[in-house]
């Protein structure tokens, strides 16, 4: 089983769009093992964009992302990075598909309203950031083999 991390940013909690996002999740067959609503801080946030560090719009996404409150979710299940990916849709919601979160949900590139890691190793390296050990918990659903197949 692999592991991903998913924020559901500001523009996401600000309209109410918590449950509808994670609802697309779990109806995928994805199972929760961590979440919370988090103030990010600028410490939390550089380190997160780090990869972004000197490109023209890094500022404007630490500003976004502090600016309101992020519901930080760790999610599991089967190729769980490239689920949440496929998902969630390209990055600027006016080009997504109908059918994925940005699609159905957003319209401008930088409210995108979710972030979702792009590889296992940067979901390893996110979910330290945003998450204590001790804050997932592993669990295991009755229809498990029913929804992975295994």
């Amino acid at each position: 089983m692999q592991r991903t991390l998913v924020l559901i940013k500001p523009d996401g909690v600000h309209r109410r769009l918590v449950g509808s996002v994670l609802q697309r999740f779990e109806q995928k067959g994805l199972r929760l093992v961590g979440m919370k609503l988090v103030q990010a801080d600028r410490a939390l946030a550089e380190k997160h964009y780090a990869v972004h560090k000197g490109k023209p719009f890094y500022e404007s996404l630490v500003s976004f992302i502090t600016a309101g409150p992020t519901v930080a979710v760790v999610l599991e299940g089967r190729e769980a990075v490239a689920v949440v990916r496929s998902l969630m849709g390209p990055t600027d919601g006016a080009k997504a598909p109908p059918g994925t979160i940005r699609g159905d949900f957003g319209c401008s590139i930088q409210n995108n309203l979710v972030h979702g890691s792009d590889s296992p190793e940067t979901a390893a390296a996110e979910i330290a950031l945003w998450f204590r050990p001790e804050e997932l918990i592993a669990w295991q659903p009755v229809d498990h083999a029913w929804v992975i197949g295994d």
